[in-house]
């Protein structure tokens, strides 16, 4: 492993979570909207990662591996929208929104699980965040060896 593979490495962990807690801070900002431009309750969503250098064909494969760079880090694979959790039915007769029976569908967005995404996104973050001023101080450290 090279000098830099480490930056780079915690430098995609930190850009990663980064993005996860943006897309948390939106399902928050969005915990109330019942409806949005499709007429329909917003819906959580939710960030998948993946490693770098999956689902690329062998020659890129070989390509970045003779380059001596093949999938070191993490990026973000793709947002998804939560369609497996259920929306909350509140009743609210004199909601805009509410059906003909008084019910209001609000977004499937679960503050306090969001809130414990949020936490443990933003120390994650922490963590990338030590690891690269770990790998800074012993790249620093080696040169300072190297001039003596």
């Amino acid at each position: 492993m090279g000098m830099f593979d480490a930056f780079n490495i915690n430098a995609s962990g930190l850009t990663a979570q980064r993005y996860r807690m943006d897309i948390i801070s939106e399902n928050v900002a969005n915990a109330n909207t019942t409806r949005t431009e499709d007429g329909t309750p917003y819906k959580r969503k939710v960030v998948t990662f993946q490693e770098k250098g999956q689902g690329v064909s062998f020659g890129n494969v070989f390509h970045t591996a003779r380059n001596r760079y093949s999938g070191k880090g993490v990026k973000v694979d793709a947002v998804h929208e939560d369609t497996w959790t259920e929306g909350n039915m509140v009743y609210d007769p004199s909601h805009p929104d509410a059906d003909e029976n008084g019910y209001v569908m609000y977004p499937n967005v679960n503050i306090v699980a969001e809130m414990t995404n949020l936490i443990d996104a933003s120390r994650s973050y922490e963590a990338n965040a030590t690891a690269f001023s770990a790998s800074k101080s012993i790249a620093l450290k080696g040169l300072s060896i190297g001039q003596s």
